[in-house]
């Protein structure tokens, strides 16, 4: 895989993306019909918001982990760190739409970024997919994990 080819002869367009609006139902659907893990989220001029990842969807949808007490001269109290947990979880699990759920602040890179670059994100961020945006944070394409294998038969 030569690390010097750009993420422009890599990533794939056009893009389907989301809106922080968007039912969180609408979302899977999205998801499912594309046979994609994520999909950018986007504001009305098109620039990149967050991610909406499959595992965000099945996270909304898990068990509550309830904090664990421990009870000490008769009062009961939660680790802090587990509350912090939960209130996420909750949050989540309340959120209606993809602004609830999504990723916020995801990797992305330009089109003039190096395939190596987007490869040591995935492996680094433990991401499936980066978006591709301009100059403006507009999204103008994404790389998937299936792209770089596609890449890597194409040219081995």
């Amino acid at each position: 895989m030569p690390g010097s080819t750009l993420v422009r002869e890599v990533m794939s367009t056009p893009v389907s993306t989301l809106r922080p609006d968007d039912k969180v139902e609408q979302a899977a659907d999205v998801l499912a019909a594309k046979d994609v893990g994520s999909l950018p989220v986007v504001d009305d001029d098109g620039k990149l918001l967050g991610i909406l990842r499959d595992d965000d969807l099945i996270a909304s949808e898990s068990r509550v982990h309830v904090p664990t007490f421990i009870h000490f001269l008769g009062l009961g109290m939660a680790f802090p760190g587990e509350m912090k947990h939960l209130e996420r979880e909750l949050k989540k699990i309340a959120g209606a739409t993809v602004r609830d759920v999504m990723q916020t602040d995801p990797p992305a890179v330009t089109p003039d970024a190096t395939l190596e670059d987007v490869a040591t994100i995935m492996h680094d961020r433990g991401v499936n997919s980066v978006p591709v945006v301009d100059t403006d944070n507009k999204v103008v394409g994404i790389v998937a994990r299936a792209d770089v294998v596609r890449f890597i038969a194409r040219t081995t």
